[in-house]
């Protein structure tokens, strides 16, 4: 079970937040005593949600279930420990991610050689540097839109149509709608008109 980006909860009335994070707390506590056998939980959020005053440090209980001590060099870093720290994106770890991305895919493709040969490692290479360099060259914006464009674009075209080569048939674009508000800040803008202004 999977709870994705649950530094949300800082947002929220407190009384929600405070139920929320022992709510938190409960499950924790039932998966650690066996009340759901197989059942691994992993929980994700910011360092702010970990560490800071309106996440896991408003209920003690759960602060002190979740504390490890990111002092020591990251390379030891426990992964058994029950929180793990993970690495900034690199333009080396986006291409590693969508090599095995395509590995997977391939697993599952109906012409695993035609992905291998037409989405070679220069080819996911190639579109993780264009989606970052759309994206202002922050490469820790780029992971969401990067991995869409692979799968949709161009894994799912090649596997489709036998005569699709992204080489030649596929040119990157990314519309503003598709973008969220940090990777349309991070886009930055091209036209005046599209500076965003406080009122």
């Amino acid at each position: 079970l999977v709870l994705d980006e649950v530094e949300t909860i800082q947002r929220v009335r407190s009384d929600v937040r405070d139920k929320s994070l022992n709510a938190l707390r409960q499950l924790m506590d039932e998966v650690d005593g066996g009340r759901f056998p197989g059942l691994y939980l992993v929980v994700t959020g910011t360092p702010a949600f970990f560490e800071g005053p309106q996440g896991v440090q408003r209920l003690e209980p759960l602060a002190q279930r979740l504390y490890v001590d990111f002092q020591t060099e990251e390379r030891f870093d426990n992964p058994r420990a029950v929180q793990i720290r993970l690495p900034g994106f690199s333009i080396e770890r986006l291409t590693l991610v969508g090599r095995r991305v395509r590995e997977i895919y391939e697993s599952h493709a109906s012409d695993a050689g035609r992905i291998r040969e037409r989405c070679n490692d220069d080819c996911i290479r190639q579109l993780a540097d264009a989606v970052t360099g759309r994206l202002g060259g922050k490469v820790g914006v780029a992971p969401r839109i990067f991995l869409k464009k692979l799968v949709g674009d161009v894994l799912d075209r090649i596997d489709q149509f036998a005569d699709f080569d992204p080489a030649k048939d596929y040119h990157l674009t990314i519309a503003e709608t598709e973008l969220n508000r940090l990777e349309r800040q991070a886009m930055g803008a091209t036209d005046v008109d599209e500076i965003e202004l406080e009122s």
